[in-house]
């Protein structure tokens, strides 16, 4: 599954939807698709997010002894993959509009 972000003040933005649904449940929702945010409600769901962000990692469970693990990329943390719907969040506190998002195919 895909969810697609919308805000008229941004670009779309498309992401996986396992980590659509936690940056959902970050920002303080069910994770139910589709939903939305009013604009009034805007600053408050980005310092929220950003605060579940800041907090720190539970600590990585131990996969064992792989031979694979020094070929094996890093994972992209999710405050980085926040980074697109944080910027979509600014623009559209900046331009007083909604937040929306969305299964896609």
């Amino acid at each position: 599954m895909l969810v697609r972000f919308h805000s008229p003040a941004h670009h779309d933005i498309t992401m996986f939807g396992a980590i659509a649904k936690e940056l959902i449940q970050l920002m303080g929702f069910s994770g139910r698709i589709p939903s939305a945010v009013e604009a009034p409600d805007l600053p408050g769901v980005r310092a929220r997010l950003v605060a579940a962000l800041d907090a720190p990692p539970p600590p990585a469970a131990d996969a064992g002894d792989n031979d694979n693990d020094e070929e094996r990329e890093p994972p992209v943390p999710l405050k980085t993959r926040a980074l697109p719907l944080l910027a979509m969040i600014d623009a559209a506190i900046r331009q007083d509009e909604y937040l929306m998002w969305e299964e896609t195919r």
